[in-house]
């Protein structure tokens, strides 16, 4: 099963899924390792960035919904300044 998982939602989708309220995370260009502890789920406002797994490299963009699972070690890659909203798994 795919770690990165990235996805188009439409309006209504993230309405339902009151993804707005989220809060936001802004980060500059950059490289550096990550790990997640929990599963967490992202709207890309703005930026491009890529993130290198076991798996392969995926490409993220303003507008992709991703979802990272629990366990997945990466390297981001960020070449556009990125500003998400986040949720991690309760």
């Amino acid at each position: 099963m795919a770690k990165v998982i990235i996805e188009k939602l439409t309006e209504s989708e993230i309405e339902k899924r009151n993804i707005r309220s989220w809060p936001i995370w802004t980060k500059e260009i950059s490289r550096f390792d990550w790990s997640y502890d929990s599963e967490e789920e992202c709207l890309i406002l703005e930026g491009e960035f890529t993130v290198e797994t076991d798996e392969g490299v995926y490409s993220v963009k303003a507008g992709d919904f991703v979802t990272f699972k629990e366990g997945l070690q990466c390297v981001w890659n960020v070449s556009k300044p990125i500003r998400k909203h986040y949720k991690f798994a309760e």
